[in-house]
């Protein structure tokens, strides 16, 4: 993974300096002597790599000046420069060398990414880690999903069925109503019918003689509603006791349990059975 962002620093490093070198060579060379000339390439080229080791070094201590990284962009700018106004001179082929005249900065900018890289860069337990993170939260999220697609699922078939089945109550609703009403009908007829009632005693003359039976059919309709029971209050443990100990003795020998409780609720007495069970401990 390190070598994706510093070989490409390298390579534009090495082709810039390069270019730089033939560049001066080929502009100075016939102002000044050659030797002249290839010193000055060199010192550019020089410098520029100088301050680029410098910068690497602080950058492995984890580390950074500004000083340095702007004496590396001067030497970036200067050789960029260099290209610049050789190209602006040349005779032929100006677009050509414009065209490369942005290499050293170019190098820089790569090497200002692969630093920037570097501080970024995780370790191989690390992105394991992320990965399995992030695989678990795509799982749990598929899982989520099914479970909501299913559930879904069952409320819609659950509530399919209970429409279904609401709509067959309603039809043997409907269907009682009606076989009802015909059987008032024909109930309403028996009743109101002249020749019913002579008809029923007629029958029923040889089974209870010198009795006239009245006949009422039962009437289908509003019902009367029935009085409360008054609530009768609650026997307190001495009245409990009292009558558990009274219905115990009422014969000898003493009643058991069993037959006590049978006697005590048959004379109308209410009590849990609980209560009625402690009271035969506290009188036994």
């Amino acid at each position: 993974m390190r070598g994706k962002t510093v070989l490409p620093a390298v390579a534009m490093t090495a082709v810039s300096m390069i270019l730089t070198l033939a560049v001066v060579l080929m502009w100075l060379g016939t102002a000044m002597p050659w030797p002249v000339a290839l010193v000055v390439g060199l010192g550019i080229d020089g410098g520029w790599l100088a301050t680029l080791a410098y910068e690497r070094r602080l950058a492995a201590q984890g580390d950074h000046n500004r000083t340095v990284t702007g004496v590396g962009w001067s030497f970036g700018l200067v050789a960029t420069g260099v290209l610049v106004a050789h190209a602006l001179t040349a005779e032929t082929s100006v677009g050509a060398w414009l065209a490369v005249a942005w290499l050293p900065l170019a190098a820089k900018a790569l090497w200002l990414v692969h630093g920037l890289w570097e501080r970024t860069a995780l370790t191989p337990a690390a992105l394991g880690a992320i990965r399995g993170i992030q695989q678990e939260a795509r799982d749990e999220a598929a899982v989520a999903r099914a479970r909501l697609r299913a559930e879904a699922a069952t409320e819609e078939t659950r509530l399919t069925a209970v429409t279904q089945a609401g709509a067959r109550v309603a039809r043997v609703q409907a269907k009682t109503a009606q076989t009802l009403a015909g059987a008032w009908s024909t109930l309403e007829e028996a009743r109101d019918g002249e020749d019913t009632g002579r008809a029923l005693t007629s029958v029923t003359t040889r089974v209870t003689p010198d009795v006239t039976p009245r006949w009422e059919l039962p009437v289908w309709g509003p019902t009367e509603t029935l009085p409360a029971l008054e609530s009768v209050p609650a026997l307190t443990d001495a009245q409990l006791d009292a009558l558990v100990d009274e219905i115990r003795h009422s014969q000898t020998p003493a009643l058991s349990y069993r037959e006590m409780s049978a006697r005590f609720r048959a004379a109308g007495h209410s009590a849990s059975e609980v209560r009625l069970r402690a009271a035969w401990k506290r009188v036994a």
